[in-house]
């Protein structure tokens, strides 16, 4: 009896430890009704500055720069599904203009299409400091054939080491939990976009040595080994808007 409470016990610690590693991310990706684009950027931007009193953390907004469809994606950390959705945290956004409005509601009146995905990914601390120190993201956005959602993962990782290798930053990685039809996707950070384009003049033979170390192939097959597991890819540019 008191073995079975032991491993109740520990249980309990290894399922919390895993569930702290597992911070929860709202993406609400949002394309504008025609001619409604800077309005409902205005709009947004207001709303945000208000983001303690709707008892989230703060949010960030990234417009399109070049690529995807989508003309805003709004990241909100959350911390998980049962905090955001409790009757206190639904009803400390009952003024928000944008966040869990029925559609019937006049910011409706500004969007075409609306997309919103929950994701886990990297703890708040390391994801907050990307976002505060750099302006211009690289976006890539997955749905993974049946069955290969984990060797999406691992390519995605392996991507990773990959730059690692050749002294960049690695991109942020999140995974589906509930929503969209997103499976995977990460977010690359820089200043601008001469700082990620800085990559196209590393040595080749550098980059060749870098991508095998990964696990690739060779730099010519990462493209190649990521569409064994992927039904569809988009990517997107994007530059951070700024609140109030």
């Amino acid at each position: 009896m008191k073995k079975s409470i032991f491993f109740i016990a520990i249980l309990i610690l290894v399922i919390n430890s895993v569930q702290a590693q597992n911070y929860i991310y709202k993406v609400s990706i949002i394309r504008a009704a025609p001619d409604r684009l800077l309005d409902l950027i205005e709009l947004l931007k207001q709303d945000i500055t208000n983001y303690e009193k709707f008892g989230i953390e703060k949010p960030y907004i990234l417009r399109h720069f070049q690529g995807d469809q989508w003309d805003v994606l709004i990241f909100t950390p959350i911390e998980s599904l049962e905090k955001y959705y409790s009757a206190k945290g639904l009803e400390s956004r009952v003024e928000s203009i944008f966040y869990d409005k029925p559609y019937d509601n006049i910011i409706w009146d500004y969007i075409s299409y609306y997309e919103e995905l929950f994701v886990n990914g990297p703890e708040l601390t390391d994801v907050k400091e990307q976002f505060e120190k750099y302006d211009f993201y690289h976006i890539e956005m997955f749905i993974a054939l049946a069955g290969k959602r984990r060797e999406l993962l691992k390519e995605r990782e392996m991507e990773n080491d990959y730059l690692v290798t050749l002294g960049f930053r690695p991109n942020l990685i999140f995974n589906k939990v509930a929503g969209g039809k997103w499976d995977n996707f990460s977010i690359g950070f820089y200043t601008d976009i001469k700082d990620f384009f800085t990559i196209e003049y590393v040595d080749p033979i550098e980059k060749e040595r870098s991508a095998r170390s990964a696990g690739f192939e060779g730099t010519n097959s990462i493209g190649s080994y990521l569409r064994r597991f992927i039904n569809e890819h988009h990517d997107t540019l994007a530059v951070a808007v700024k609140p109030q």
